[in-house]
């Protein structure tokens, strides 16, 4: 089993961060990792107990798995787990933590535990999943970084117009 966290420095405030991640209608501008992602059930983001279906992007298209919410703590933190497995995945999991570190920047941690099937090949696929695992989530970071760059203006203004909706 391969446990690791990731530390990246992200040019906007963690709810904006946060929003840009988890809001579907924000993630598709810059997620390299997955193609599609929802919640099933049609919800615009996940919360405590929300299944999420998604579905692999690039050339890990052919790779889908779904989720489990485990935590949505907004601004803060949301944590989720693969439900059932997707190969080469035999488990998942992830959680984002986000700190701010000044009033335009902060931190997001992103914490993983993964393992791999099938089990007796293990011992030889799970450095190889790994390294792809790690290179494919920098990309997906710092795709994110560079999103924010540009348009964190953006996701701070949507969000100025949901607070009167309740989304604050």
């Amino acid at each position: 089993m391969i446990h690791r966290k990731l530390e990246f420095t992200m040019p906007a405030p963690a709810a904006v961060v946060f929003d840009a991640f988890h809001y579907h209608q924000w993630r598709h501008h810059w997620d390299s990792l997955v193609s599609g992602t929802e919640v099933v059930g049609g919800a615009p983001c996940p919360y405590v107990g929300a299944i999420t279906q998604n579905a692999g992007g690039g050339w890990l298209r052919g790779l889908s798995m779904q989720t489990r919410f485990v935590s949505f703590d907004r601004p803060r933190l949301a944590a989720a787990t693969m439900v059932g497995t997707s190969f080469p995945f035999s488990r998942w999991a992830a959680s984002m933590r986000h700190r701010e570190v000044g009033p335009k920047d902060s931190l997001l941690i992103y914490t993983y535990t993964l393992d791999v099937t099938p089990r007796g090949l293990a011992w030889l696929l799970r450095p190889a999943v790994h390294l792809v695992f790690a290179h494919q989530t920098r990309k997906r970071f710092r795709r994110l970084q560079n999103f924010l760059a540009g348009h964190a203006h953006e996701v701070l203004a949507w969000q100025q117009l949901q607070e009167p909706h309740g989304i604050r």
